[in-house]
């Protein structure tokens, strides 16, 4: 009989097995906004002794406070992750934290609750530094909690006087190519698949979506189109996402004109994919599946349907 360590569940003939989660890897980015955030913890990674990351669900906190932890000259000890309001009732003595905390959603401690943390913080800054590091993380701004009485004022300063914010995935779409690509290695590595490949079209409907769930959906989603695709091709089709009234107002297709002619239509639909690509002239020809001197033409307003 195999052990539960041994087994591995096969789903769809793909054989699932235990890895790092994906939201748990390596920071995958491209955008300033991206690039700035990690250069912020870089810098402050060896330093900081408490410290919040906001950002909405899905954002990856948890990713960027490994990530903290990593760099944290207490990196070779505990990596602990707490719900905030469990910890308070079980564990809150600051005499006892060793190692580094991620202390999880703290925007949910009721009154009671922000009190206790407040004296605990209180207690650790007499401590000396360098023996353990609290991160608190939250899914919305604890300045502006306190603005509006539902923060004690003192709590959110101590908390954010170290801040990483981590914008949603449709102010850095810049980052969702890249992102895609990571997530559909690391499934891939997990179902021991080999790797897949997006065909034409399908790049341009993830750019499409507005990902009210951020990173942690595109991972759902990545991995049921796995399970979905034949041929180790991920269509369009396979993409469980609503239909494409959610894109970006700047990026939605234009417009019904009263022409009728295709050459028109043609025209509209390439510079559509083109501006979905930011202008990659290379990225929107393979995603419509024609060479970039067709492409080229079909921008240059020659007739297509000659050719």
């Amino acid at each position: 009989m195999q052990s539960a360590a041994q087994y591995q569940p096969s789903v769809s003939g793909l054989t699932l097995v235990e890895v790092e989660s994906p939201l748990a890897a390596q920071p995958v980015g491209v955008s300033a906004a991206w690039r700035k955030l990690l250069m912020q913890a870089e810098m402050a990674a060896p330093h900081v002794q408490v410290a919040t990351i906001e950002g909405e669900h899905g954002t990856g906190k948890h990713m960027l406070a490994r990530y903290l932890f990593s760099r944290s000259p207490l990196s070779t000890g505990s990596f602990q992750r707490r719900d905030a309001r469990e910890w308070l009732v079980t564990d809150a003595d600051p005499t006892t934290l060793t190692g580094f905390l991620y202390l999880d959603r703290v925007d949910l401690l009721a009154s009671p609750g922000q009190g206790l943390l407040l004296g605990f913080l209180k207690a650790l800054q007499d401590r000396p530094p360098g023996r353990s590091v609290l991160l608190a993380s939250s899914q919305t701004s604890l300045r502006q909690m306190a603005a509006q009485g539902l923060l004690m004022p003192d709590l959110a300063f101590r908390l954010t006087a170290v801040r990483f914010a981590i914008p949603p995935l449709r102010q850095r779409r810049e980052d969702i190519a890249v992102l895609a690509q990571a997530l559909l290695d690391r499934i891939c590595a997990r179902y021991q698949q080999r790797p897949v490949v997006l065909a034409p079209g399908t790049l341009a409907r993830l750019l499409q979506h507005n990902w009210p769930g951020n990173v942690r959906e595109m991972a759902a989603v990545l991995e049921t189109a796995l399970l979905e695709a034949s041929n180790g091709i991920i269509r369009p089709d396979d993409l469980a996402l609503p239909s494409g009234l959610d894109a970006p107002s700047d990026l939605r297709p234009a417009a019904h004109t009263d022409s009728m002619n295709l050459d028109s239509v043609i025209q509209q639909h390439v510079q559509y994919v083109l501006d979905l690509n930011r202008g990659n002239k290379l990225r929107a020809a393979r995603q419509l599946g024609i060479s970039r001197s067709t492409l080229y033409r079909i921008l240059g307003n020659e007739t297509i349907l000659a050719h």
